[in-house]
């Protein structure tokens, strides 16, 4: 399968043709309609106790021929497409579905786009949704990654704005990855940051990479953020984690990413 950079041909010159849909765009279209798109839930714990906080909603997509789709990839074609609405909008309508009937401490955290934060109708498309679930605004978090913030800035912040008033958490997600223009910070009507796992990975063995990261974790308490660390596979990242104060962890140590059943399922066995 190409990469989604790869669906148009760059070699090729400018056609002011409309050109045809690539065969993999049309074939995510037919998911969407038949519901063969689904999300799994990646669990996340408080660090504390490590007892379960949430889940983030993750996008996954088997293709009959080229096999299981995840995340950016199946974003990226539903941006070749011109489907990401109803892609983000099929995503959020079934993750708050699920999660209507999780415990009521249990946050959900769905990733917002590009094309989300371009679209003008996407924050009454999302409070709709959550009237109509019932989910409560106040438990859900959008996680934005700086890819999505780079077009306009200013417009996001003030969506963004507009949706963090009725409750809803904003974290920035992916921390330590890209660029990290700090005018995010002052900006963005933030509540958390997400950790990258490139900013876990060495904190154990590698001073140089603890101080990066001890770094981060204070700069965020100074602004009174609350840190999520991502990626945490063994109890030694856990430790130091929780240690230097973060609130909030995912990652394989504590779960691989599930079916909502399985979720819930798990729910219900640590509430036993």
């Amino acid at each position: 399968m190409p990469v989604p950079h790869q669906i148009h041909d760059r070699r090729r010159r400018p056609d002011r043709r409309r050109s045809e849909p690539h065969p993999v765009t049309q074939d995510l279209a037919e998911a969407l309609s038949n519901d063969a798109v689904s999300i799994v839930f990646q669990p996340q714990f408080r660090a504390a106790d490590s007892s379960l906080a949430g889940a983030e909603a993750l996008v996954r997509w088997e293709h009959p021929d080229h096999g299981a789709l995840a995340g950016d990839s199946v974003v990226a074609i539903a941006q070749a497409g011109g489907i990401t609405r109803r892609l983000t909008r099929r995503i959020a309508r079934m993750a708050l579905e699920k999660a209507t009937s999780w415990p009521e401490h249990l946050r959900l955290s769905l990733n917002v786009t590009a094309m989300d934060l371009f679209d003008r109708s996407f924050g009454s498309d999302l409070l709709a949704l959550l009237e109509e679930t019932g989910f409560p605004p106040e438990r859900l978090t959008l996680e934005i990654t700086e890819q999505a913030l780079v077009a306009d800035l200013d417009r996001s912040a003030r969506r963004l704005q507009g949706l963090a008033e009725t409750g809803i958490h904003v974290a920035l997600d992916d921390f330590g990855a890209g660029f990290c223009n700090f005018r995010y910070l002052k900006v963005l009507p933030l509540h958390a940051l997400k950790l990258d796992r490139t900013m876990i990975d060495g904190i154990t063995e590698d001073s140089r990479d603890f101080a990066v990261f001890r770094g981060i974790v204070a700069m965020a308490k100074a602004l009174k953020l609350s840190v999520i660390a991502e990626g945490i596979e063994t109890e030694a990242q856990r430790a130091v984690i929780v240690e230097e104060g973060c609130e909030t962890w995912q990652g394989y140590l504590g779960g691989k990413p599930m079916d909502g059943e399985s979720f819930a399922a798990s729910c219900l066995s640590r509430e036993a």
